[in-house]
């Protein structure tokens, strides 16, 4: 982030509370181990390709979405001094089709940016495109190193975890560093936490990017981008400006020779 007024034209804390703890008797540490062998033997182990069945997966989903229209609405707030709001910027996307099935975006109106330090550059927007919904494709997959951190029961799922990381970045590359929540019963990505990388730091610019975290919604057996999230403080030269982001994909709807959908011109 540094100052872009305009949108580009649409394209074709406080500490945890903590409890004192007991030391269990006997009984409770035979129940603790009890417990802990039930969890072993439950355990599922990801296979030793999860790498290529998640981005195989994700090349299904990407080309599932691919056939839907839908709404991306973008919010996002400077604070200052108290945590008081100082400028805000809000625009409304439709990703829609035309009557020939080609896919393009829309403003729904005219964006609207009331921001006083923040400047949205190109890196943010694309960023809002591609790296905040990110899906990590069969095609992207030689480009991250893949790294399993183990299982964890998130939102109702049993899933695996496992980091990503740009193996290099060239230049002009706009790649996602961070975690990735993994359904075991279809290798469906549900959540992301990470950020857009790499950061753009020089004697004469600075662009900063949030950490965010994106959820994900089951539509039609696929699980695609729902909210995207992030409140974190980025920290300039001229001093810290904490940002608050929030992005919906709303309103999907499929277009394909079941149905058809149009728009006014």
């Amino acid at each position: 982030m540094r100052a872009y007024i305009h949108a580009p034209n649409p394209s074709n804390n406080q500490p945890a509370p903590r409890t004192a703890r007991k030391w269990p008797g006997e009984f409770g540490i035979a129940v603790i181990i009890a417990f802990s062998g039930l969890a072993a033997v439950s355990a599922k182990d990801p296979p030793p390709d999860l790498a290529k069945r998640v981005a195989h997966r994700e090349s299904q989903t990407a080309e599932e979405r691919g056939h839907y229209a839908y709404t991306q609405s973008v919010r996002l707030q400077e604070t200052g001094g108290r945590n008081a709001q100082t400028g805000e910027y809000h625009e409304t996307r439709e990703v829609i089709f035309s009557p020939n099935g080609e896919r393009s975006e829309r403003f729904s109106s005219e964006p609207v940016s009331r921001l006083k330090n923040l400047v949205l550059t190109p890196e943010d927007f694309d960023d809002i495109r591609n790296i905040q919904p990110f899906v990590m494709t069969e095609d992207q997959l030689r480009v991250y190193q893949v790294e399993y951190k183990g299982e964890e029961h998130m939102d109702d799922q049993d899933c695996w975890v496992v980091s990503i990381r740009p193996r290099q970045i060239l230049s002009g590359q706009r790649l996602f560093d961070g975690l990735l929540w993994i359904r075991q019963d279809d290798f469906s990505v549900f959540r992301s936490e990470g950020k857009a990388v790499p950061e753009i730091v020089t004697t004469k610019r600075e662009n900063l990017f949030p950490r965010f975290t994106t959820v994900r919604k089951l539509v039609n057996g696929f699980w695609f981008p729902a909210v995207t999230s992030a409140d974190d403080t980025l920290y300039f030269r001229s001093g810290p400006i904490r940002e608050k982001l929030v992005i919906h994909y709303n309103d999907y709807r499929k277009f394909g020779s079941d149905s058809t959908i149009t728009f006014d011109k």
